[in-house]
């Protein structure tokens, strides 16, 4: 389970990486995606990880803004 779970963190940071050097939406998105089980599992606790829930969201907002960039470039 172990595993999973850190293969699901590489990936997620490497598809942030590669999406933000590439400026391309969908590797934000996947980056978005797989890091959702990790902020499910720190979103319980009481202390200040649980503010790594939030993660998904901000990845997920930053997708949506260079899915409109690059959807204004091709205008």
């Amino acid at each position: 389970m172990l595993l999973l779970w850190q293969l699901s963190l590489f990936v997620s940071i490497l598809a942030l990486i590669v999406g933000i050097l590439k400026k391309s939406w969908v590797f934000l998105l996947i980056s978005t995606i797989t890091f959702i089980p990790i902020a499910y599992y720190f979103s319980g606790t009481n202390n200040a990880w649980k503010y790594v829930g939030l993660t998904p969201i901000i990845l997920f907002v930053l997708t949506i803004l260079i899915w409109f960039i690059s959807k204004k470039k091709l205008r």
